[in-house]
């Protein structure tokens, strides 16, 4: 088929070029954006003729585009319906090869200054006149989008008129329509489609030396893809691109591919199960300099410190004071040793979180600060043993080692106390300090994800350092612990305050569980941690066999539970709520309010950041911020990371952002956003939605 429309048009074209007279041509429609209109190569039918070649002809206003049939990830290609018409049986529209550009930070394929989409009228009475009746809808863009709507209507008698310009306009648009049968020397080698769709992988061989190669991808509507990664090998003959998928269609098309080279273009539908071609030569990243590694590695350390008064505060507290309280007991040289203990267990921590992410990394995986609480299983692990340990604090019982171990360490280290729970303290308050964010810290996470190994370790060593400064600082003057109170009676009212602290602290956890896994998965979580912690306590005259067994079951049952019945209970996400009117984060929705006139504050949260709470807390949802986000002034919209979803990790990482919160704010001003920082102020919110605001200008109305 694709052939013989080739062949006809080919034919079509060459008689009318030998033609004289003026094309049929409809009355246009003429408005700001856009001057559109219907034109023909003929002035009438001839005798017998079965198709008339024609074509939508659009010129497009300074800094104005429309669409090509597959937009990217905003935008709505031309629609023509032809109700009304007399004589046609059909019409296929032709789609030129598009452009890449950019708008509000999204690739987007379509057509600037000019385009002709060339028409194939198939006529129901061949030879007989022929009315064209066409109801024409597109979007056009400039720095908002309007979508124009009008008619365009062109009547056809019998007769044998010719016009050559016409048929070279419309011709040399047709000649930018790819045919799948005429590649134009241009090979398909491979498609690759990753298991879990992010990335979409293509190679192309060509006869001749690529020039300024172009690849636009297809599969239907909401498909979107991200900026190509386009690189040239073999003397330019070899042609490999990779895009990062930005969101999936539910039941995408089947892949087409449209390649386009200076004066070719060519079209391929290859299947997507090859293995992915290996990129032909890999790009060398620049290394950062010794300064600018140092200054990140000095943002990491203040960073770090500043956690120690962020809002994660609050469940590390009781950890941090129980060290403290434990070591008016303890001779100077044991309060030093204690202490670098626990500033040896937050580096451990560090560490740990360092590997896990550089092996992540290295296998594909979306990795972030905090992203540790989107998983019910290390959730179930951070319950079961605050439950231990605020019973312990209380008095309900007493961890101690076994027996044969408590003897040997006493052989080994006679007249010191054991230094693994202060090792333990060290590391639980890092991890309970990870939900949080603070100044200085999002950017030296961003430059530690998206730098080499050596990077990783070394800011997440510098994070480290900087959480356990309250640590280093006690151990190197042990007198400071002789500020608190001596031992008394007030120590047993603060071991039940500490442990009540933890009880809370595990109610926050069981309520980010219910979010992540569902309340069935949580419920049973806490209830088997209760059972555990009851086990314990009342289980000290059971044999030993027994009470190993009877402490055994609800332990396998809190960390299976998550895993065995996750999801139970949840009905899907759950609608923004609270006093400001949040609407559900779309990134093609940022841009198309936008494109509206209209400024849009995102906000990146999850219920598992605590510094997320108190942004909203504080800045958000009180006073003048508060006001403007419930005005017309701005559309509010919340991006929900309790769980893990790869269009918000996604979006976090186009902004160079690896944790939250974050806030960004779009607008006619500001399309490629304003990025807050991490700690919000009343200030830095109404500054930014002032920015994004149009200046004055006021948005085309549709079909103007």
């Amino acid at each position: 088929m694709a052939k013989l429309v080739l062949v006809v048009w080919v034919m079509a074209l060459g008689l009318l070029l030998t033609g004289q007279g003026q094309a049929a041509t409809s009355a246009p429609h003429d408005s700001v954006p856009v001057n559109a209109r219907l034109v023909t190569a003929q002035d009438g039918v001839e005798p017998e003729a079965g198709t008339l070649t024609a074509g939508l002809h659009l010129k497009l206003a300074e800094g104005w585009k429309t669409y090509w049939k597959s937009p990217g990830e905003v935008g709505i290609p031309p629609k023509v319906t032809w109700e009304g018409s007399q004589n046609i049986r059909d019409v296929q529209f032709h789609w030129p090869a598009p452009i890449r550009f950019r708008a509000f930070g999204i690739e987007n394929f379509g057509y600037k200054d000019e385009v002709v989409f060339p028409l194939t009228i198939t006529l129901e009475n061949p030879g007989a006149p022929v009315d064209l009746k066409a109801e024409v809808a597109i979007l056009v863009c400039s720095d908002v989008c309007v979508p124009v709507e009008f008619p365009l209507t062109l009547s056809l008698p019998q007769g044998s008129g010719r016009d050559q310009g016409s048929a070279r306009l419309i011709n040399a648009y047709m000649s930018r329509v790819p045919v799948p049968d005429n590649s134009n020397g241009i090979a398909s080698e491979s498609a690759s489609l990753d298991a879990e769709a992010k990335t979409l992988t293509l190679s192309f061989t060509s006869d001749l030396p690529f020039d300024a190669p172009d690849v636009f991808p297809d599969m239907g509507r909401d498909t979107a893809f991200g900026a190509p990664d386009i690189r040239l090998a073999e003397d330019g003959r070899l042609l490999w691109v990779q895009f990062p998928i930005l969101a999936l269609a539910d039941s995408p098309a089947a892949l087409s591919v449209t390649v386009t080279d200076t004066n070719r273009v060519a079209e391929f539908a290859p299947r997507t199960d090859a293995p992915p071609a290996p990129p032909p030569y890999e790009i060398a990243t620049a290394e950062p300099s010794a300064g600018a590694l140092v200054w990140i590695l000095l943002l990491a350390v203040g960073g770090g410190l500043i956690l120690n008064v962020m809002p994660c505060v609050l469940p590390v507290l009781s950890i941090k004071l129980s060290s403290a309280v434990k070591a008016h007991d303890r001779s100077p040289a044991q309060i030093r040793a204690g202490f670098l203990a626990s500033a040896a267990g937050i580096l451990a921590f560090m560490w740990l979180l360092a590997g896990i992410t550089i092996a992540a990394r290295s296998l594909g995986y979306s990795i972030g600060w905090g992203i540790q609480f989107q998983n019910p299983l290390f959730l179930a692990v951070m319950i079961v043993v605050l439950a231990v340990f605020a019973a312990s604090l209380a008095g309900l019982f007493e961890i101690t080692l076994p027996q044969a171990l408590n003897t040997r360490l006493a052989h080994v280290d006679e007249g010191r106390a054991p230094l693994a729970g202060d090792f333990l303290t060290g590391a639980f308050s890092a991890v309970l300090a990870t939900p949080c964010s603070a100044p200085f810290l999002g950017t030296a996470v961003a430059f530690a994800l998206t730098g080499r190994p050596v990077d990783i370790l070394a800011i997440f060593t510098a994070l480290g350092l900087g959480l356990a400064i309250p640590y280093l600082l006690v151990a190197a003057h042990p007198k400071l612990t002789a500020a608190l109170p001596k031992p008394g009676r007030w120590m047993v009212g603060l071991k039940w305050v500490l442990s009540a602290a933890l009880l809370a602290t595990i109610g926050w956890l069981v309520w980010v569980m219910a979010g992540v896994a569902g309340d069935t998965a949580a419920t049973a979580t806490a209830l088997a941690a209760a059972v555990l912690v009851l086990v314990i306590w009342r289980g000290a005259a059971l044999p030993p066999a027994l009470r190993w067994s009877a402490m055994a079951l609800p332990l396998v049952a809190a960390l299976a539970a998550p895993v065995a019945i996750a999801g139970k209970g949840r009905t899907g996400p759950t609608e923004p709520a609270g006093e400001i009117p949040w609407v559900t984060f779309s990134r093609p929705e940022i841009a198309r309010l936008v494109s509206r006139g209209e400024v849009v504050f995102v906000d990146v949260t999850a219920d598992w950041c605590l510094t997320c709470k108190a942004n909203k807390a504080l800045v958000l949802e009180r006073g003048e911020v508060l006001a403007a986000l419930q005005s017309d002034k701005a559309v509010p919209m919340q991006a929900d990371w309790t769980r893990p979803d790869d269009a918000i990790a996604q979006f976090l990482e186009d902004n160079g952002r690896f944790g939250i919160p974050f806030n960004i704010v779009y607008g006619p001003s500001a399309p490629e956003g304003i990025a807050l920082p991490e700690i919000l102020s009343t200030t830095a919110v109404l500054e930014a939605l002032d920015k994004a605001a149009p200046d004055g200008g006021t948005p085309l109305a549709s079909g103007s």
